[in-house]
């Protein structure tokens, strides 16, 4: 398998873009997990400009397959005085696969904070199960670690689409960055899947995502997780997904919309 790290540091520059070569290990279905993608447009948005405040907030339009080698094109649609609005677009052979805006933003002084994000009450990533309960994932998810710590398994038959897991990247040189944690935001199969009792194709259109104050740690971290579906019909499925750290800080806030094909 080609470590996340490895193809992170395989990113060339060429012209005004960049190219990777993603490993079949990374497929999803005919296509590459969403959340490599994505993490790759994160981390060529920062080579194409180092200087970037934090990443805040995140689009990602999943328009097309991709495999083997793609092109990364990042642009800076405006540049203020905190903040930073960038596109990129991942294109492959069959054409464009991926689009991406990106919103950095520096912190500001305010006199205003409040947060009610807590986590749930789960047992500690050691004291859980295997979320896939010693069945095979998608190709891909041999990347991850996966711990069911609440909520419904996948194809499970489950009346209430709901997952509650640890997940962790298996890269053993990997830290917890903005691009670490969004490749791994995407790991878990939809939250419609816990309905299912049989395998069946899905496809992530679109993706959005709120990012907090990620810390950057030298080893890959666990990271506890709530997936929720919300409504399930007429062949697709919007759910919202919530990130905190081991500690229990909220890291992430993000929304999905999921193409269901049975």
């Amino acid at each position: 398998m080609t470590p996340f790290s490895e193809l992170l540091g395989a990113i060339a520059p060429h012209e005004d873009a960049f190219d990777v070569t993603i490993t079949e290990d990374w497929q999803q279905g005919r296509t590459t997990y969403g959340g490599l993608t994505a993490a790759l447009c994160v981390a060529a948005a920062g080579l194409a400009a180092p200087d970037l405040p934090p990443l805040r907030a995140a689009q990602f339009t999943f328009v097309g397959p991709a495999s083997g080698p793609v092109r990364l094109a990042p642009k800076i649609l405006r540049r203020g005085k905190s903040t930073v609005f960038m596109s990129v677009d991942l294109t492959g052979e069959a054409g464009l696969a991926t689009h991406a805006t990106l919103v950095f933003a520096a912190p500001r002084n305010s006199a205003h904070r409040f947060e009610n994000m807590p986590p749930p009450a789960v047992p500690r990533p050691e004291d859980a199960a295997d979320f896939f309960g010693g069945g095979p994932g998608p190709v891909f998810s041999r990347h991850f670690e996966y711990r069911r710590a609440g909520g419904e398994a996948p194809r499970s038959g489950a009346a209430t689409p709901l997952y509650t897991l640890w997940l962790r990247h298996r890269d053993a040189t990997l830290g917890g960055g903005i691009p670490a944690l969004v490749a791994l935001a995407d790991a878990p199969p939809p939250a419609a899947m816990a309905m299912f009792t049989q395998p069946g194709p899905i496809s992530t259109m679109t993706w959005y995502m709120d990012l907090f104050d990620i810390p950057n740690e030298e080893a890959a971290p666990w990271r506890l997780m709530t997936c929720a579906a919300e409504r399930v019909a007429d062949g697709y499925s919007t759910q919202e997904m919530i990130i905190w750290s081991e500690a229990g800080v909220p890291l992430m806030m993000a929304r999905q919309n999921v193409a269901i094909f049975v």
